[in-house]
């Protein structure tokens, strides 16, 4: 009795583990089903895995283009004003007031437009000797001043100073281009150009070419903004027209680029 108690257990429980718990019976192709959906599933994965390394770790090259061009300056600026002393601060500003009423009427005349004239500084301070006593009162106006009219400079600045006397003051000279956007054009054109010739050598080197642009990055225009003269001391009146160079200016631009390498 025990054996065939034991033989119907085993053929109870092998019959047990072909069925489903809807009664439907399991075989082998159901278990093939399982490891075939398991083996789709890895290589899906797997695929995926390496898109995203193939895509991370594509070549690049960073490199830096310079592009630089030089054009003659249109625009003279400069500091121009009146310095005067006297013995009382009314009197010393009121003769101040004078001589820069004739300096500006002389600029004026000159070519020189009202709105290109700012006043920049007026400073009111006391002399005194070594006793601490006040010996005077000195007054300095200045005006900064804009022209475009590069020619007839020299000559205004010489008119300024037979109309003030010593008494005139010029801290300096500067000299720019008002327009720079086609000069700008032009060196970012040469910078970018500048940057693929230097990615290309590299590339070839390395024995491989460039490929399509993958960022660009345009730099601030590092050009100097001007050529300066400083003239510290008064000015005294001459004859004829003060000579005037604009000479040229040199407008740089850097372009940072990065290419894929193929």
């Amino acid at each position: 009795m025990s054996d065939h108690h034991d033989a119907s257990s085993d053929q109870a429980s092998h019959d047990h583990d072909h069925w489903d718990m809807r009664g439907r019976r399991r075989g082998p192709r159901f278990a093939f089903l399982i490891v075939f959906a398991a083996v789709i599933a890895a290589i899906a994965f797997i695929g995926e895995s390496l898109g995203h390394t193939n895509s991370s770790s594509a070549a690049t090259i960073s490199v830096t283009g310079s592009g630089t061009v030089t054009g003659k300056p249109d625009t003279m600026s400069f500091e121009i004003g009146v310095q005067n002393v006297a013995a009382s601060a009314k009197a010393a500003l009121a003769e101040n007031n004078t001589r820069m009423n004739m300096l500006e009427a002389s600029l004026l005349s000159h070519g020189i437009l009202k709105k290109n004239m700012q006043t920049s500084g007026l400073n009111i301070y006391a002399n005194t000797n070594p006793a601490g006593a006040i010996t005077g009162f000195t007054v300095q106006d200045n005006l900064s001043v804009t022209t475009h009219k590069l020619n007839g400079a020299g000559a205004a600045l010489d008119a300024a100073a037979n109309a003030v006397g010593n008494n005139i003051q010029l801290n300096g000279v500067t000299f720019s281009i008002s327009n720079q956007s086609k000069l700008l054009a032009s060196a970012r054109a040469r910078a970018v150009q500048n940057a693929h010739t230097e990615a290309a050598q590299i590339a070839k080197g390395a024995g491989t070419t460039v490929g399509s642009i993958v960022k660009v990055v345009d730099q601030e225009n590092t050009g100097t903004g001007g050529v300066f003269y400083p003239m510290n001391t008064a000015l005294k009146a001459a004859s004829g027209s003060v000579p005037i160079q604009s000479g040229s200016q040199s407008i740089n631009v850097q372009v940072s680029i990065i290419y894929h390498l193929n």
